[in-house]
């Protein structure tokens, strides 16, 4: 195949891209839409952002000696009010370079849009990602997205609803497919139905008074279709934040449609664990993710 050979031309030339330190790049370099004027500066506090009016992504390289060709976009939770860069953006990234994954960290707009915001940033991302395959050295059938929290919620949308209206903006690029090729899904928010819906990141997202329409479009258990990707979530007991049953939700409707689904459900591990060590075999979240990349195909060498 064509792609293949073109491909493998370009992963001989990884050296020029895998070791470089992380890059920058716009999502909207046109124009974000529905920019916002007065908002003031993106605010940058203790490895979170917030009050995000340029989103981006930062392109971080695969380890140098295994690049694989399957690329995570990475979209750190905080509620819809800011974003949680550091634990659950920059440590995950560095996590799945070691794997020989190039991830990508998603800066996403929050609160200050609302919906449909979030979800064309995200699917922007991917169908950026796809469509520059061969400049990131990636597989264009291997493009997952990875969330947590909320950022569970921006990643479960894009995976539910990669063909949703409200999700393209009139550019060429909307031609490109956004749906992700699979799912990870840490502590995600799911349900905007009470009572197990995270009311913070429900408010910041749909406003105080949410339409019965958009509560219904945004509670994505609802939207699982058999052409949702598979998806591996990964949920606590202790969770007090985001109960567990909006894993089990997903993971259900998952099942309902035949698309493959792994859970994994811990005791130990309150919201926000990110890779914390010390949390009994919740600890231990990153070696089962592996185990499922390995088993999906997503951690092999490109075939020669």
């Amino acid at each position: 195949m064509k792609f293949i050979s073109v491909f493998l031309a370009a992963m001989t030339a990884t050296a020029a891209f895998a070791g470089l330190p992380p890059k920058v790049i716009p999502l909207w370099p046109e124009g974000v839409p529905g920019a916002k004027a007065n908002l003031g500066p993106e605010k940058q506090d203790n490895g979170q952002i917030s009050n995000v009016s340029e989103p981006t992504l930062t392109v971080y390289s695969p380890a140098v000696d295994k690049p694989n060709g399957t690329a995570v976009i990475i979209c750190p939770g905080g509620g819809y009010g800011y974003i949680s860069n550091e634990r659950e953006g920059v440590q995950y990234a560095n996590w799945l370079s070691t794997l020989g994954v190039t991830p990508f960290i998603l800066k996403y707009r929050l609160k200050e849009f609302g919906h449909p915001a979030p979800l064309q940033d995200v699917l922007r991302a991917v169908r950026l990602i796809r469509s520059r395959s061969l400049e990131f050295q990636i597989d264009p059938t291997r493009i997952g997205v990875m969330g947590s929290s909320a950022g569970g919620h921006v990643a479960a949308s894009a995976g539910t609803l990669f063909d949703e209206p409200a999700g393209r903006t009139g550019p060429a690029l909307d031609d490109t497919s956004g749906r992700p090729d699979f799912l990870i899904l840490m502590y995600p928010v799911i349900s905007m139905d009470d009572p197990v819906a995270h009311t913070g990141s429900r408010k910041a997202l749909l406003g105080p008074e949410p339409s019965p329409v958009w509560l219904k479009l945004l509670s994505l258990e609802k939207q699982v279709t058999n052409a949702t990707p598979p998806t591996l979530l990964i949920h606590t007991q202790e969770d007090k934040s985001v109960p567990v049953e909006n894993s089990i939700l997903f993971f259900q409707a998952l099942t309902k449609a035949g698309v493959p689904a792994e859970m994994y459900l811990f005791e130990h591990g309150s919201h926000g664990m990110g890779m914390r060590a010390g949390l009994g075999t919740a600890s231990e979240w990153p070696r089962r993710a592996e185990e499922w990349l390995r088993y999906r195909g997503l951690l092999d060498a490109a075939k020669r």
